[in-house]
Order: structure tokens, then C-alpha cells, then sequence
């Protein structure tokens, strides 16, 4: 704001920022789009373990490798979510549910509406990411080290490498030798989007994704300094996906509410990060049109479905359009959207719950809302 930068996301993200800092996992805060932003990288292994251990204190019980294949209704309410695992099919009781899964899987399975992509057969393009290791830093940092210098490079050698888009996104990670690429763009066979609520172009996905990767590592083997040694050191499980199902809610966020710099009476937080268009082989920012009002606040009502009464909803399949989704998916607003959800359904189980008092205390466990 009027070119200083400001953390505007607390509460429950500091915790985990300081659970892995503790772990020796955190990085420094880094340039994200030419002193528009920053960001924060960190090592996985290190947030993992950050995460398991913040939970069990809490007294979360853990359920990995459950998938969930449908839900109990009755008179407009979820009774169970029937999830698959390894020990056969289970049923999860409870009395307020949350879907944070991306892909509206519990909100698509209780026949809650939504919207697919931008509704014209597209989406933002996913991608997959991954991890270089023995990279010489000093001199990788002095090649690339400006956000955006890498895509002056690929497009100097865009006729003898097969470039998924254009430009790239390559930062160091804690360990100065270990940097992470986002570079991956993923189609289906139609050209577009891959849709990944489609298993067979998920699965597709997968693959493309790692043919990708490895065409890159040769690029930048030849022809980015500090890289001649590199190796791949990880990919990601599984594609980075960043729109699918957006569920309808009380309040669908806009993209022109966030270039607007929206503010809302139901405030639950804030998001700083600018629509981010993954477009057909380029990415499209854009920023909030007054410089001193750069970020917008998030409503409780995005959260809320249109049907289901005590389903709520948090993350990309939230209450966005398509173009508000492209800023409020990004890991900040999540951050805040999980904390939100998360204290509601406790206070809705203690039969406690009203917006003003969500705002209390997401206030009191250091969230900013203003």
C-alpha cells in the first residue's frame, strides 16, 4: 500500500509460519511481482511435519487416504459423508460439515449448484510443479534473480525449446541450492483446460505434466546460468489444479470487487493477491486500480451455500466468479477462509453463532477483518 509492503493475513498462518520457522523450514520473505508483493516460500517436508503436529495437539483425529463418494440427507441438512479408504467404506457422522476440497466434491455430492470453470468450457490452466536441486545460487541469483528475467532467456530460445507458456516462475527455496519452478501449463486433447474433475484428463495430466518438466530441465541445463549441474530433486504428487467447481453461495466474490478493493459489514478477512489469469500459454495479472487501497476484504457469505444448512464451504470452490477465483484461490485467502469456517462451525455446534460474533473472535485469535 502507497508502496509499502504489509503482512494482511494473521491468525491461524502466522501459527504454522512460526511452526515451521522452528523446524528450520521458512525462507525470508521474497519479490512476487516487481515489489508488488511478496511471498513466503518454504520446505514441504518441514510443513508437513509443521502440520501433523499443530493438529494432533489440537486433538484433530486424522483420516488420510479416504476419498469421499456421497452424502446422508434429510430435510436439507447433511447427516453423514460416506467416504472410500483402505479398511472399506466408512460413514462420518456430524453435525456441521466443511468442504475444503477443491473441487466442491461434498457440495457436488449434496446437490449443492455451481459453476464449472469460467461456464464456456475453460478454466484457468492447471500445472504441475517441481523442484531443482544443485543449483549453482550465486550464479543462478544473478541470471534470474529479477522476477522476470527468466522469460527474457526462454524467449530468446523459444524456436529450439517447446515452451508450455510464456515466461516462468523460478525462486529459491531455503536451502539457497534448491529452487522451485512454476512453468507447467496443462491442456486436455480439446486444447483447453484440463478439466480436472475429470479423471481420464487427470490422469492425462499427470503424465504431460512430467514430459513438461523434463523438456524445461534441458533448457535450463543449456541456457541458464547456475543450472548446468541441475537435477530434478521432486514433482509434485499430483497437478497443481486452480479452478474446477465454484460453488453459488449467499455472495459470489467479482473480479471487479477485487480490483475495486470491496469492502463488506460480513468481513471475515482480507486478501492482498491480484487476479491471476492462467491463460492459454500466458499468465494475465492485474492489480487493484488505487494504489492505496490494494487488497479487499472477504464476506462470511461467500462461505455459505445456497442450499445444505449446515454445509459451508472455503478455498477455490468457494462463492467466486470466475475472475474474483483467479486472486481469492491463491494460499492468503485460504488462510483466511479456513479460519473462518473452521471457528463458525465450532460456534454453530455450540449453538452460539452470529457474524458479529465470528468477527469477535476471529479478531481475538489475531486475524485482521479491516
Amino acid at each position: 500500500m502507497h508502496g509499502t509492503i504489509l503482512q494482511v493475513v494473521h491468525g491461524i498462518a502466522d501459527d504454522l509460519l512460526e511452526r515451521i520457522d522452528a523446524l528450520g523450514g521458512l525462507n525470508a520473505p521474497q519479490d512476487g511481482l516487481q515489489g508488488r508483493i511478496q511471498v513466503r516460500s518454504y520446505d514441504v517436508a518441514a510443513y508437513k511435519c509443521a502440520a501433523d503436529q499443530w493438529l494432533l495437539a489440537a486433538g484433530v483425529q486424522l483420516l488420510f487416504h479416504a476419498l469421499a463418494v456421497g452424502v446422508v440427507q434429510e430435510a436439507g441438512r447433511i447427516g453423514a459423508v460416506i467416504v472410500e479408504t483402505k479398511s472399506g467404506r466408512r460413514a462420518i457422522r456430524g453435525r456441521e460439515f466443511i468442504d475444503a476440497s477443491g473441487d466442491a466434491d461434498i457440495a457436488h455430492l449434496a446437490g449443492v449448484p455451481y459453476e464449472l470453470g469460467d461456464g464456456h468450457g475453460d478454466a484457468l490452466y492447471p500445472s504441475t510443479m517441481f523442484r531443482i536441486g544443485n543449483v549453482d545460487a550465486p550464479r543462478a541469483l544473478a541470471a534470474i534473480g529479477e522476477f522476470k528475467a527468466i522469460d527474457a532467456l526462454m524467449a530468446q530460445a523459444a524456436d529450439r525449446y517447446d515452451f508450455p507458456r510464456q515466461g516462468a516462475i523460478l525462486r529459491p527455496q531455503r536451502n539457497p541450492r534448491e529452487w522451485r519452478a512454476n512453468v507447467t501449463q496443462l491442456r486436455n486433447a480439446a486444447g483447453r483446460a484440463v478439466d480436472c474433475t475429470d479423471a481420464l484428463q487427470l490422469s492425462a495430466a499427470e503424465v504431460e505434466g512430467r514430459r513438461q518438466i523434463v523438456e524445461y530441465m534441458r533448457f535450463l541445463r543449456a541456457e541458464v546460468p547456475g543450472f548446468e549441474q541441475a537435477e530434478i530433486s521432486e514433482i509434485a504428487a499430483q497437478v497443481g489444479v486452480r479452478e474446477t467447481r465454484r460453488v453459488h453461495c449467499r455472495h459470489m466474490l467479482s473480479g471487479d470487487e477485487v480490483l475495486g478493493g470491496a469492502r463488506f459489514d460480513d468481513t471475515i478477512g482480507l486478501n492482498a493477491w491480484p487476479v491471476e489469469m492462467h491463460l492459454a500459454g500466458r499468465i494475465e495479472w492485474a492489480f487493484p486500480r488505487d494504489p492505496g487501497n490494494s487488497f479487499n476484504q472477504l464476506p462470511w457469505r461467500m462461505l455459505v451455500p445456497l442450499q445444505v444448512a449446515n454445509l459451508l464451504v472455503a478455498g477455490r470452490c468457494a462463492g467466486m466468479e470466475h475472475l474474483g477465483q483467479s486472486a481469492a484461490r491463491a494460499s492468503g485467502a485460504c488462510f483466511v477462509m479456513g479460519q473462518a469456517v473452521g471457528t463458525a462451525a465450532a460456534l454453530r455446534v455450540a449453538g452460539a453463532f452470529s457474524v458479529a460474533e465470528l468477527q469477535r473472535r476471529l479478531r481475538g485469535d489475531s486475524a485482521d477483518l479491516d
